[in-house]
């Protein structure tokens, strides 16, 4: 079977493609929103301790701070694609930088708890506006598949840029200025969209976009909203009754929502494109690299500060070299397809993930900084692989005119993964520390059941213990790391496991496939 490149006649852009140095300088220009997003996605985490002394959260109310912004943004991704094909990509990115710019601002002056989980929301509600529109703009300007695959990898490259800019930025504001300086930085970092935007990137919308469907936008909120709250919630919650029931709010409105798009002659998010097993696979290997490298942060930003004793500058200084791999194999996966068939490199991407956390299962109890460090580096180098072939591959299989469509699907895959490797893998993270926690006997009731929790609640409670009782908190922090790798072995066996199970599935669902672009990359 032969999918080739869809073809360029009546859904092709209605305006005039841009020339070569304006396509490369609108790309520059588009970076600016995927680095801002990415970064945003790492910097709280710093602000937590200064934000929480500043406005003295409740315990649900910190919960709301960090999560309401996936929440939101989950859930608006479909329909705000689907908006930008309907209005325009670029004028949708416009609305929603200078939103989030404003927003922004106003969270960084937040007087209390309350203003700053609305002003979190409204940063979802303009952050859904940014990403389908950056990826979906990439595919109409760069038509020819070499040049797009390496727009892709340059975009590819600034979700890994931000993500390492993250620590760095959030430990050196955090250093000098208040918690709300995190906030700021989406000014200066949006403004060069802001200004050259509309100078360099060419307006693209769908010529036959689909109505607007208030129904639909609803059932599309009340499918992914609830799902990622349901997980959240799986890791936290004492009873399974409100994950469950979230779940089940979240499967039975995405049943509605796909029955309602069926039926529908113009529907707004066109399901039967999960139908092309070629776009199927390349979301699944987007979701999954990125389960498997947020899960990898999730435990490695912990054992690196907590455990090996590191500062956030230096935690962050430690993981750029796997960072910067996921950066520079995004782009040698472009050269990679021109040799190699597409679906065997996605494969070896998978393999690397694999890779890397079965080094962590070999010497993850030993808690070797120099084995994790170089298990991170495997993980970069696979997701890099993966994440840009994945994106193409997404883009590619669809007409240009459903590129907002496609791109808010694969950035919704994202996120879901993103939500699931830090709720699946820390879930069972955290219940194997909980099991395997020796605690000494001196403890109150209260200091153990905090130690149990988190290595970051032992070393809080051992912190407390280090004027009066020295040997006992040694005997905590000690009993912690090794219960926090313990668990890191679990977890990493499990992860290896469900890797390569999804490189196999991708494998079978993508052989024998000649995909758009790899008789183009043949004959070059």
């Amino acid at each position: 079977m032969t999918i080739r490149q869809p073809p360029l006649r009546h859904d092709a852009p209605r305006h005039p493609q841009p020339g070569r140095v304006r396509r490369w300088a609108a790309l520059a220009v588009l970076m600016f929103p995927v680095l801002l997003v990415s970064v945003d996605n790492t910097v709280l985490s710093f602000a937590v301790p200064a934000l929480t002394a500043a406005l003295s959260p409740t315990g649900p109310q910190l919960l709301w701070i960090i999560d309401v912004y996936p929440l939101v943004l989950a859930g608006l991704l479909v329909p705000m694609g689907a908006l930008g094909d309907r209005f325009g990509r670029r004028r949708l990115l416009l609305i929603g930088g200078t939103g989030f710019a404003a927003v922004s601002a106003l969270a960084a002056y937040a007087p209390g708890a309350e203003e700053l989980i609305a002003a979190r929301a409204l940063l979802g509600f303009f952050g859904a506006m940014l990403m389908p529109a950056t990826l979906s703009l990439i595919r109409n300007i760069f038509v020819d598949a070499h040049e797009r695959r390496i727009a892709i990898a340059v975009w590819a490259a600034g979700f890994s840029g931000g993500a390492a800019l993250g620590p760095l930025l959030g430990g050196s504001l955090l250093e000098h200025f208040w918690w709300g300086s995190v906030f700021l930085l989406a000014v200066p970092m949006l403004l060069p969209l802001l200004v050259a935007g509309p100078l360099l990137v060419p307006e693209s919308r769908d010529p036959r976009p689909a109505p607007v469907d208030p129904a639909g936008i609803l059932l599309a909120v009340g499918t992914l909203a609830p799902i990622v709250f349901g997980i959240k919630e799986a890791t936290t919650a004492h009873s399974a009754l409100v994950p469950v029931l979230a779940i089940t709010v979240g499967v039975s409105s995405g049943t509605l929502f796909v029955r309602r798009q069926l039926a529908r002659p113009n529907p707004m998010l066109d399901v039967r494109l999960f139908r092309n097993p070629v776009f199927t696979g390349a979301l699944s290997v987007n979701l999954l690299s990125v389960f498997a490298l947020v899960g990898f942060i999730y435990f490695l930003s912990q054992h690196l500060q907590l455990i090996a004793g590191h500062s956030p500058i230096e935690a962050g200084l430690l993981m750029l070299p796997g960072l910067a791999l996921t950066v520079a194999f995004g782009f040698l996966a472009v050269p990679l397809v021109r040799r190699f068939r597409t679906s065997c490199v996605v494969v070896a991407g998978l393999g690397l993930n694999a890779t890397a956390y079965a080094i962590v299962f070999a010497f993850g109890q030993s808690g070797s900084v120099p084995a994790l460090m170089l298990a991170f580096s495997v993980l970069g180098a696979g997701v890099g692989m993966a994440e840009t072939i994945s994106n193409d591959l997404v883009l590619s299989a669809v007409p240009p005119a459903k590129a907002g469509a496609a791109s808010a699907i694969s950035e919704t895959a994202y996120e879901v993964g993103s939500v699931m490797g830090t709720a699946v893998l820390g879930s069972i993270l955290n219940a194997v520390y909980t099991a395997r926690l020796v605690l000494p006997g001196d403890l109150a009731a209260a200091q153990a059941e905090a130690a149990r929790q988190t290595l970051g609640g032992a070393h809080r409670v051992a912190d407390g213990l280090g004027p009066t009782q020295p040997a006992v908190a040694e005997q905590l922090r000690d009993a912690a790391a090794l219960a926090f790798d313990t668990g890191v072995v679990f977890t990493a066996a499990i992860a290896v496991v469900l890797t390569l199970l999804a490189a196999v599935i991708v494998h079978r669902s993508l052989r024998g496939q000649r995909l758009a672009g790899d008789e183009l990359d043949a004959g070059l």
